[in-house]
């Protein structure tokens, strides 16, 4: 990659030589792939990877492709985003069939929409290729859904990570939305202010409110902790749970709990409505 697609020699609207995917890996089993991911992935001269893509998911690509980690994780030293966009410029223009490989799906907490606004911009059409997302994995690989008809007529998808500057969520808000709406909360990224979260969406949510922590979704690895909203920070603390993990909130882990331990775990609760 020995030249720059910001030079003159890469005008606005130049032709598109290569090609660019971004494609997600899943939650970390290879299993889990799409066979649309798994061909973009085989089919790739060159595939930037993030830090969060399992060794056995790379392990798909061609033995002649060029693979170049970009890792990017919280509270870990990461490869600045403008320089990955300008790796994926560089290797589109010289003719290469680029993957941009990435944890879960590109488009929920993936920075996947920079990247094509970037592209696109440039000049270069993207590609993107969903994956299952580790909110979804982790609980259902507790055997317990997102939404239920009779308990959760939705799900909230959010991340416990404002970039700098930016307020981030109001949870106080969203606790009183989700327990009016009757909604799952799973929270991306939000182990390092989880006491803050937690002290948040007390305001809204009762102290009872089933939750679960699930770290390492979907991988051998993978733990777990059910617990309730109240107890959320002392159970991260008590049982040593760390990043990456998601959090769950709402009646729906209470399926989880019934799994564990079914003489002791109450019913999902009926709400009046």
């Amino acid at each position: 990659m020995s030249h720059d697609p910001t030079s003159p020699a890469y005008p606005h609207g130049a032709v598109q030589r290569g090609s660019c995917t971004l494609v997600g890996a899943g939650p970390g089993d290879p299993d889990l792939l799409t066979l649309k991911a798994l061909k973009a992935i085989q089919a790739a001269t060159v595939l930037l990877v993030d830090d969060l893509v399992s060794d056995a998911i790379v392990a798909h690509a061609a033995p002649t492709a060029r693979v170049v980690y970009v890792g990017k994780r919280g509270g870990c030293k990461s490869t600045p985003q403008a320089f990955i966009e300008k790796l994926m410029l560089m290797a589109v223009h010289e003719g290469e069939n680029v993957v941009r490989l990435k944890g879960g799906d590109p488009f929920i907490f993936g920075r996947g929409g920079e990247e094509v606004e970037h592209l696109r911009a440039a000049g270069v059409e993207v590609q993107v290729i969903n994956g299952i997302t580790a909110g979804l994995a982790g609980l259902t690989a507790l055997g317990a859904p997102l939404t239920h008809r009779e308990h959760a007529h939705g799900v909230v998808f959010i991340t416990g990570h404002a970039k700098p500057g930016d307020a981030g969520t109001d949870w106080r808000q969203l606790a009183a939305t989700a327990r009016d709406a009757r909604l799952t909360l799973v929270i991306y990224m939000g182990m390092s202010g989880a006491a803050r979260i937690q002290a948040e969406l007390l305001h809204g949510l009762p102290a009872h409110t089933p939750a679960v922590v699930i770290q390492h979704a979907s991988l051998p690895t993978q733990r777990h902790a059910v617990t309730t909203l109240g107890q959320l920070h002392a159970t991260i603390e008590r049982e040593r749970l760390a990043s990456p993990s998601v959090i769950v909130v709402g009646d729906v882990v209470r399926g989880v709990a019934a799994l564990q331990d079914p003489a002791s775990a109450p019913p999902l609760r009926q709400r009046a409505g």
